[in-house]
């Protein structure tokens, strides 16, 4: 489930996630495990510009599985507070989204 919940918001973390959040999701997930150094040296090494070290690092990430993707969302949460909830509202932003756009239905 949570390798689709990335895979739904690919365009927007590419678009939104910056280079120093990219250079730290990196290291976080090396540090768990989820990434080897030679994968994140890639990322880096390999890919010069943001949006192309952020596709990289969603799709490789994604592909590893649904633990490995929550690892990432859940270090996304503290690393960067205005795009996680942009990209993953909660339950109760999503009930008070719904509400503004249909009061009626209550």
């Amino acid at each position: 489930m949570a390798a689709q919940r990335l895979f739904n918001v690919r365009r927007q973390f590419v678009d939104g996630v910056t280079a120093p959040v990219i250079k730290d999701l990196l290291n976080d997930l090396l540090a768990d495990g989820v990434l080897n150094e030679r994968e994140r040296d890639s990322v880096l090494e390999e890919r010069r510009a943001r949006a192309d070290q952020a596709e990289c690092l969603i799709d490789m990430v994604r592909k590893k599985g649904d633990e490995a993707s929550q690892k990432l969302i859940d270090h996304l949460k503290t690393r960067d507070s205005k795009l996680h909830p942009v990209l993953f509202p909660s339950a109760d932003q999503e009930a008070a989204a719904a509400e503004l756009q249909f009061p009626n239905l209550k």
